[in-house]
């Protein structure tokens, strides 16, 4: 009888107890399948082939060799930097995403590729695309000396001008672009480098790359545009998995009523053409799809977003369902719910409500109860409306205002809300991302950038700040019976302005707002400044989102250069709501201390002062603001290695080959490892596990199902036990290697001498990507793919415990891939 603990690939094996001769000792063999009895071997008592051996005290007095000690130490924590990984990695997603077969897959992915097929069109449309994809090559003559370039095969250079030459094989001169790397010149012909070069920036301010690429080795370079290709795949899968499982969730249309029409006709104005795409999308989405809509609503401030919302609202409440409102501030949840009051004021059966701090606590639980027992059907409010507190009843559409204003945190939980109902965002400059998503057809979008009739454009003055000149920009708009938002980028200095201002216009009423201010206080001042009691409001960027004062039309923003560019379009945006001329007034404090990007960001500013151009400025925005904003800080390194153009073109041709980036799993009792490893457990351990068959039992279970279930196995098990000892380690890691194969598509690993081979289903594309992305030389040398295996060449030819630790490490590494690639 032949023991084959942990012989893993005999995972339905059932395991027998056997009493030994010798006292305290419990052995634990495991059959064959064809000894047993049929119906012994269909049960599903015990689905795992490992067995426990207890062994009495002479056994397991023997101390570890020097070796396994060295082992012990090198690896002790193997498994917990595996584990630490995958909590990082798996963290970042729902880690209870709906299960989707091969097939379905198949079908939700070429619905992906058609929505991104149409936002790639609409790109070319605008003249910006080249031979079916989207270039952000650069053209040699807008470069200056001095500018830094990406070349994609040598790297990062420094352009120093166009000039003739004459080539060795002609006598006619020929223009030539001459780049200057860290060890040398290069010169391109003229046709070589347009097709060849992009622009290097970088998303932070400073332009200058870390190093000059030299031409003699371009493997550093190889290197770090491997990263930035890793980086940009991870980035696709992310976006992918979202929307695949948005388009499997399923909920009914919702219904086209008679009160719908009576509620639009309520709408004072005439739409604009625009406004009316956009009511049309928006109804399409929630009265003829199944799939949960998320739309974006861009439009500048003061064209009708707003209405498309509410619309949106009356449709979903109307179905018997919740809507929450989700602002960036309270001054602009607070207005919201006046208008949202307002306008369902004819529909007393349908209840408002605003979660914010300026209530009590037992104004809080009352609506937090209310939300919960489905009395609220419209919740407005800022990130609080997010915690775990807040509990819906029926919860059917999200409209978030202003995205780009909320936290890392706040917009992951939108994120997640994505997946499950109905989501609507506004925003007057879109974060590049959101933008992005909209034109690569990965996520709708309605462009509302046609004003209404009685709109005038804003004046924008740009200069260097004085004194006289703002009490001119005032006075200007006191004359003419109106009012002033005076703008600072920090609390500090709210007060020397308002010192300043007094003693300037001592009759006029002046009033102070800021985040930092009692909730009572600051509802108090806003109150006052829309009813037209102050006359002029000292403030930060608290105002910058959505606030309507109809009688404001004159904004002073100062330090202009410690604002965002679509910060600054925000709250110029504050202004000119009315049929007057308005104004705002950006002063800087001297040029000389103002870095290339913020001289950058105020000439963008400036040239899109026609209305309806935060699109367009998002757009410019994008490469001025960098990658910080768009994908999150952790890119900005990856960017930094390749530059955003270079980086921004990587990802389009990512995203149009995004099914080559797929693997296909394999059932976790499907995978065979070939290594025979018996070892015994110390009694003192098994004492303390109580029911070790159990325990072996709960584990293959854990790893059966995924590698979650396996790491909260396995840290469960440590902080109940402690530290298992060696032999409990490597049965451990044979459940990790196999749950590691499993997922990596990977049917058979098995020894042959000093080779290590592994059968399996991966494509070779998806192996190249993979390999690219390991950190460690070692592993990624010794891989060799060849058709339908993965094989290792080991130097020498290792113990058996000492190979499966090399294995372990291995897949460990192979496995930290899989992120980035789509997983069905």
């Amino acid at each position: 009888m032949t023991s084959l603990l942990p012989n893993l690939d005999l995972i339905s094996t059932p395991l027998v107890l056997e009493l030994c001769s010798r006292p305290r000792q419990w052995k634990l063999f495991s059959f064959g399948l064809s000894s047993l009895p049929r119906s012994t071997k269909n049960s599903s008592f015990l689905p795992l082939g490992a067995v426990y051996t207890h062994v009495g005290s002479s056994e397991t007095a023997a101390k570890p060799t020097k070796w396994r000690e060295k082992q012990e130490l090198a690896e002790s924590d193997a498994i917990s930097v595996l584990n630490e990984r995958i909590r990082r990695d798996l963290c970042k997603r729902e880690t209870t995403k709906p299960s989707m077969d091969s097939e379905e897959a198949d079908k939700y992915i070429q619905m992906v590729k058609e929505q991104q097929q149409r936002g790639l069109q609409k790109l070319k449309g605008d003249g910006q695309g080249l031979g079916g994809g989207f270039s952000y090559k650069v053209d040699p003559y807008s470069l200056r000396s001095g500018d830094y370039v990406v070349h994609k095969k040598v790297g990062v250079g420094r352009f120093v001008g166009i000039k003739f030459d004459v080539p060795k094989d002609s006598s006619e001169p020929v223009e030539y672009v001459f780049i200057e790397y860290a060890d040398g010149m290069a010169k391109l012909p003229l046709k070589q480098a347009s097709r060849s070069l992009y622009r290097f920036n970088l998303p932070n301010e400073t332009k200058r790359p870390r190093t000059l690429s030299r031409l003699s080795d371009t493997s550093a370079w190889e290197r770090r545009k491997t990263k930035g290709k890793v980086a940009i795949q991870k980035m696709v899968v992310d976006l992918m998995e979202l929307y695949l499982h948005r388009l499997k969730q399923k909920r009914p249309p919702y219904p086209k009523t008679p009160a719908m029409a009576e509620f639009t006709a309520q709408f004072p104005y005439e739409p604009t053409p625009d406004q009316k795409q956009a009511f049309l999308d928006v109804g399409r989405d929630l009265t003829q799809r199944e799939t949960p809509m998320d739309r974006l609503i861009c439009g500048d401030v003061g064209f009708g977003k707003t209405e498309v919302a509410l619309r949106a609202i009356f449709c979903v409440v109307s179905a018997g369902k919740q809507t929450m409102v989700l602002a960036p501030t309270i001054v602009l949840a607070k207005q919201h719910f006046d208008v949202i009051s307002e306008r369902f004021s004819l529909y007393p059966s349908i209840k408002v409500g605003l979660l914010s701090r300026f209530q009590t606590k037992a104004e809080k639980e009352e609506y937090l109860e209310m939300i919960k027992n489905g009395h609220l059907d419209i919740i407005v409010g800022t990130h609080s409306l997010l915690g775990s507190r807040v509990v819906y009843n029926n919860l059917g559409l999200l409209v978030v205002d202003e995205e780009q204003r909320f936290g890392v945190k706040q917009k992951e939980k939108i994120a997640s809300f994505k997946t499950s109902v109905d989501v609507l965002t506004l925003s007057a400059t879109p974060i590049p991302r959101t933008l992005y998503l909209a034109l690569t057809g990965f996520r709708d979008a309605s462009l509302i950038s046609t004003p209404p009739p009685e709109r005038l454009p804003i004046r924008t003055h740009l200069s260097s700040f004085s004194e006289a000149k703002v009490i001119a920009a005032i006075k200007h708009e006191l004359h003419r019976g109106g009012q002033v938002f005076y703008v600072l980028p920090r609390i500090k200095g709210l007060e020397e302005v308002m010192d300043f201002l007094t003693e300037a216009f001592p009759d006029v009423d002046i009033a102070i707002a800021h985040g930092k201010q009692y909730s009572k206080q600051l509802e108090d001042t806003m109150e006052r400044f829309g009813q037209g009691e102050i006359k002029i409001l000292i403030c930060t960027n608290i105002v910058e989102s959505g606030l309507d004062i109809q009688n404001a039309n004159t904004i002073v923003i100062q330090d202009v250069q410690q604002f965002g560019l679509a910060q600054l379009y925000q709250l110029r945006g504050r202004v000119g709501r009315a049929d007057k001329e308005a104004h705002a007034y950006l002063f800087y404090p001297d040029k000389s201390l103002l870095s290339d990007q913020a001289l950058e960001r105020l000439a963008a500013l400036e040239e899109c002062r026609e209305l309806g151009q935060g699109f367009q400025l998002a757009e410019r925005d994008m490469g001025i603001r960098g990658f910080g904003t768009i994908f999150g800080e952790q890119q900005t390194g990856d960017v930094g290695n390749v530059g955003i153009d270079l980086f921004f073109e990587m990802l389009f041709e990512s995203l149009s080959k995004v099914e080559e980036h797929r693997i296909v799993t394999v059932p976790y009792d499907s995978v065979q490892i070939d290594i025979n490893i018996n070892p015994r457990l110390p009694s003192e351990y098994i004492n303390r596990l109580e029911n070790p068959l159990e325990i072996i039992n709960e584990a293959e279970k854990a790893a059966e199902r995924d590698m979650w279930s396996l790491m909260q196995f396995t840290e469960n098990l440590r902080r109940q036990y402690g530290k298992e000892p060696y032999s409990m380690e490597i049965i451990l890691k044979k459940l990790y290697v196999r749950r590691m194969a499993a997922d990596l598509g990977i049917i058979r690993i098995y020894v042959a001498g000093k080779m290590v081979g592994m059968k399996t289903k991966m494509s070779k594309k998806v192996y190249k990507l993979i390999t690219d992305s390991m950190i460690s030389d070692t592993y990624r040398s010794s891989l060799i793919y060849g058709g339908d295996q993965i094989t290792a060449e080991l130097l020498l030819e290792l113990p058996r415990e000492q190979l499966l630790n090399w294995i372990f490490q291995c897949l460990s590494e192979l496995h930290a891939s899989l992120p980035a690639l789509i997983k069905y």
